[in-house]
């Protein structure tokens, strides 16, 4: 009887190995003891969109979706278009988020955006951190590639991005209005929207015609529906 429960206990310790191998959890939307610690927040739970809304609109919203773990805006979804943007406000963080597009993608996202009924949409008043896929047309153009901070410099330090439908790595900082962007880990764009040099480079772009574009320090961020599909997962935030 000894030997048999022996062999028993023996194929358990078997078993427990074999589940332990084959099972691995799921990394992604959370945050590590370290993290919390350092107070570090999701802004997006892996299964929901709670912490988010249309941008000046409290309607339901179905383009944007928790799926597989992603939050995931669908380009077939033809309920009308909409930037997401977060409930709160932000002015001194470090965000940090995963993005994907599929081939030809378009995207970005977008701090300091104030939401109001007399501006149009999210990129009126907050500038953006540019997604795009380099099959894109506007690819040729260098300050629209992924990581630069859309419509007014190249990007700091040349990175690619990942091949479509591969995850990317960004992260925005900003204190005090002094923004730094990265793209996969390589420093991307650098500014400071409290200057008199930032207010010229505003007065001189295609913005000028936006009299809140860009005047903010804080604000929602948001992320962009460009209608051709764009998928986030990892999204969390430090304020500062």
């Amino acid at each position: 009887m000894k030997k048999h429960m022996t062999k028993f206990v023996s194929a358990l310790v078997v078993l427990a190995a074999i589940f332990n191998c084959a099972y691995t959890p799921d990394p992604n939307n959370k945050l590590t003891a370290k993290e919390q610690a350092a107070g570090w927040k999701l802004l997006f739970d892996g299964h929901s969109t709670a912490g988010w809304h249309l941008y000046n609109s409290q309607a339901a919203f179905t383009a944007w979706k928790a799926k597989d773990g992603e939050l995931f805006c669908d380009p077939q979804d033809k309920s009308g278009p909409g930037d997401m943007i977060t409930d709160k406000e932000y002015k001194n963080f470090d965000l940090k988020f995963d993005w994907k597009l599929p081939k030809g993608g378009n995207s970005g996202v977008f701090i300091n955006v104030l939401e109001r009924n007399d501006i149009p949409a999210g990129w009126a008043s907050g500038p953006e951190y540019q997604l795009l896929d380099d099959a894109h047309p506007d690819y040729a153009k260098p300050q629209s590639r992924s990581g630069c901070l859309y419509g007014f410099a190249p990007q700091k330090n040349p990175v690619k991005s990942k091949p479509s439908d591969t995850w990317n790595h960004s992260e925005i900082k900003q204190k005090n209005g002094k923004v730094q962007f990265y793209l996969n880990g390589v420093l991307t764009a650098e500014e400071d929207f409290a200057s008199t040099a930032w207010a010229k480079k505003v007065a001189d772009s295609h913005f000028k015609g936006f009299p809140e574009f860009g005047k903010h320090i804080n604000g929602h961020i948001a992320l962009q529906d460009w209608a051709t599909g764009i998928s986030f997962r990892n999204i969390k935030i430090r304020e500062l």
